[in-house]
């Protein structure tokens, strides 16, 4: 297995500073890896943020299942947010995004990852596996 690099919140924290985002109403974090990212976007932006859990991926990166799955009951009202931000961490096949974005239809959608396949990618650049600094949180 290829070592991880560290990116670190000030990193993480500079490029979002920096990043272009399109105006939206709405960030909506992929639960668990895009809670964090999606939290610093979210405050950054001064726009409100929700969390919706996706069951895919374990926390070796290994798919759980052939198919992503939403965990929530998405019952909010997205009409008050007609320009919505997916945000996750990683994004290898981008399905789970385009899952979520499928439920979106009548919105604005656009996906946002740290790394990986996404309409937006704050590290494009970056190949290698990545030691999030939320990944060591409590150790």
């Amino acid at each position: 297995m290829r070592d991880k690099i560290d990116i670190t919140f000030d990193a993480i924290s500079e490029a979002l500073y920096a990043f272009d985002f399109p105006e939206i109403d709405l960030v909506l974090g992929i639960g668990r890896g895009g809670v964090y990212p999606a939290c610093m976007i979210a405050h950054q932006l001064g726009v409100a943020m929700k969390i919706i859990r996706v069951s895919h991926r374990n926390d070796l990166n290994e798919p759980m299942q052939d198919s992503p799955k939403i965990m929530d009951d998405i019952k909010w009202d997205f009409f008050s947010y007609p320009r919505i931000l997916i945000v996750d961490d990683v994004a290898v096949t981008g399905k789970t995004l385009a899952l979520v974005k499928e439920r979106l239809i009548d919105n604005e959608v656009h996906t946002f990852v740290l790394k990986g396949t996404a309409d937006m990618v704050l590290f494009p650049k970056v190949k290698s596996c990545v030691n999030w600094p939320w990944n060591n949180a409590g150790k």
